[in-house]
């Protein structure tokens, strides 16, 4: 398949995808809101406007924010799905940020978990207790045949979690619900949704609901969290357009912990088939595992894990935190995710510490790569040269081409290059003479001959 034939065989998002960096935020912990509704407060959701400077100074073009409504816990136990979170100010909150974040050309991604809701929820408290209408009742899916009235009935929750009902993703109702829910954020001002727990959804229902929605609003994104399975016949059933790439994501920390690169060349060429059929959703971190800071054996690797990152074929997402080096490891268990999804100083970026900002920099000389070469959104990709411990890839989208070269051994490394190089962007021992790019043991350089 030629480079033309790679993109045009592409699954359709927005065009504005094509330039789209996100900062991702999970907001209940970054505005330090207590653990349950009713608690503690946290700063209100315009709070963030604080840190939109910071975020533009980044690079990123998004906010796509973790959930944000009214929930019991952690927010992915939704309790009304048209109301903000109290622990989060409310509805002007949400507005003064929204309006901010377009002042500043940043648009605004919503998590929609649309699997399940919380134990607590009204409709499903009223289905228990046996006071709902078999209508409300059908939302739910019992595990054994329902009795008369519902009491006391046990019911489907999401893969095992007691605090989390599974929607009946056949009943009408449901999804002429959840395209209403989507339909009015949208209509709010925000540009996309993240469909938590995509995966465990049938895909008949989103493609149901998602041609409804963008018959209304055709330029919003819709992601789906899938972590396993075959990434590109969920997109092409389900009809979202992207979902998120655990795949590489894995292959990154893995293949620089066992300085096997062998690993990360599979990966990347199945990252490559996929990319003819769509384009994924990119990361190193997020709010679901622990941090890529933590997650590598060798600090010296960060930086290789951000060049891939930035240089391969999709949309980047920043995890919040990660672009300070913060620490963080998720464990199993009640507040198991704590430590990852930690308050930012309400005092503004002024108050980070000073030991973060070289690894901010650090992004934003990639991110700036990234944008400056922004065909690298759905660029080709292909192994130059492999070891355990060497890898070179290229990226190529017609006359383009970005080498990236990656050195995890204690010795140096030099590879042929071009001799028209447009711009290098390396760690500080990384050299170019009479064509050979020399790489030293532990460092990596970006390589554009476009």
């Amino acid at each position: 398949m030629t480079v033309t034939e790679h993109t045009e065989a592409r699954r359709a998002a927005p065009r504005w995808t094509e330039h789209a960096l996100w900062w991702h935020i999970y907001p209940l912990g970054f505005l330090g809101a207590g653990p349950s509704a009713g608690g503690s407060p946290g700063r209100t959701l315009d709070a963030i406007t604080d840190w939109l400077g910071y975020a533009v100074d980044l690079g990123v073009s998004g906010l796509a924010l973790g959930p944000i409504f009214a929930s019991s816990t952690h927010g992915y136990d939704t309790l009304d799905y048209f109301r903000i979170d109290e622990r989060l100010g409310g509805e002007q909150g949400f507005d003064r940020l929204l309006t901010a974040a377009g002042r500043r050309g940043l648009r605004v991604l919503l998590d929609g978990v649309f699997n399940h809701v919380g134990v607590d929820y009204p409709q499903f408290k009223r289905t228990v207790a046996g006071l709902a209408t078999p209508r409300e009742a059908n939302w739910f899916v019992p595990l054994a045949p329902a009795g008369e009235g519902r009491r006391g009935q046990a019911y489907r929750t999401f893969e095992g979690h007691a605090g989390l009902i599974t929607l009946n993703h056949e009943e009408p109702e449901v999804g002429d619900f959840v395209t209403r829910v989507m339909q009015h954020w949208l209509s709010r001002g925000i540009s996309g949704w993240r469909l938590d727990a995509a995966y465990a959804v049938p895909t008949a229902f989103w493609s149901s609901v998602l041609p409804r929605v963008r018959a209304e609003y055709p330029e919003a994104y819709i992601l789906g969290e899938v972590i396993h399975g075959d990434y590109s016949a969920f997109v092409r059933d389900s009809t979202v357009d992207a979902v998120t790439q655990y795949e590489l994501w894995k292959a990154v920390w893995s293949s620089l912990n066992d300085e096997n690169f062998w690993e990360l060349a599979w990966a990347l060429k199945r990252h490559d088939e996929m990319t003819k059929t769509f384009i994924p959703l990119t990361f190193v971190g997020n709010h679901d595992v622990t941090r890529i800071a933590s997650r590598l054996t060798d600090g010296r690797h960060l930086g290789h894990a951000l060049a891939i990152l930035f240089t391969l074929a999709g949309t980047p997402s920043v995890y919040y935190g990660d672009e300070q080096g913060f620490l963080g490891i998720k464990t199993d268990g009640p507040g198991g995710d704590d430590d990852i999804r930690p308050a930012f100083p309400a005092e503004g970026p002024a108050a980070l510490s000073s030991s973060g900002w070289p690894i901010y920099r650090l992004h934003q000389r990639l991110i700036g790569f990234r944008r400056r070469h922004s065909w690298l959104h759905g660029a080709a990709a292909s192994t130059v040269r492999l070891s355990n411990s060497f890898f070179a890839y290229q990226c190529r989208a017609g006359k383009n081409q970005v080498l990236v070269a990656l050195n995890v051994a204690d010795k140096p490394e030099t590879i042929e290059v071009p001799r028209s190089c447009r711009e290098l962007v390396a760690t500080p021992g990384v050299s170019v003479s009479s064509g050979v790019l020399t790489v030293p043991g532990h460092e990596w350089a970006i390589y554009s001959s476009d």
